[in-house]
């Protein structure tokens, strides 16, 4: 049957989820989830990407396509080496491997996107805004 991979993001002002499901996780896959960003936010509007050190994060592709976009579009914050856990969306994957995925059986990749994706859209139907100890106006964005 194969894998899939799952590249996510949280809005963190309205609480929605934001899923691309691909059968890679290349850099081209990273650099499709950036153009669903891009074409999802207002011009102008700067995207805070908080990422693990995953080769397709960093590589000269995924480098490239934010260079063809207003400088401040995309501004990537890296967690430290073994610390993907400090992102809030692995706490999201974790709980949706809980609620949806543990014990489940598919017939098909497609089958697995789909549940996926509706999962997704429950979640999005009444999405929970996380409420931050610190504002983004106070972290130094050079030091993290």
């Amino acid at each position: 049957m194969g894998t899939i991979s799952l590249l996510a993001g949280i809005d963190l002002l309205t609480g929605e989820a934001v899923p691309l499901v691909s059968d890679t996780h290349k850099s081209s896959d990273f650099v499709s989830f950036l153009k669903i960003l891009d074409a999802k936010y207002p011009e102008g509007d700067t995207i805070r990407l908080i990422l693990d050190n995953h080769s397709a994060h960093t590589s000269k592709e995924t480098r490239l396509y934010p260079a063809t976009l207003s400088e401040d579009r995309f501004v990537f914050v890296f967690t430290p080496t073994h610390a993907s856990w400090l992102n809030m969306i692995e706490s999201f994957f974790s709980k949706m491997t809980r609620q949806m995925l543990k014990g489940i059986r598919v017939n098909s990749k497609a089958e697995l996107t789909q549940r996926i994706y509706q999962y997704f859209d429950e979640i999005n139907a009444d999405p929970v805004v996380y409420h931050w100890t610190y504002k983004m106006d106070e972290i130094d964005l050079d030091k993290a």
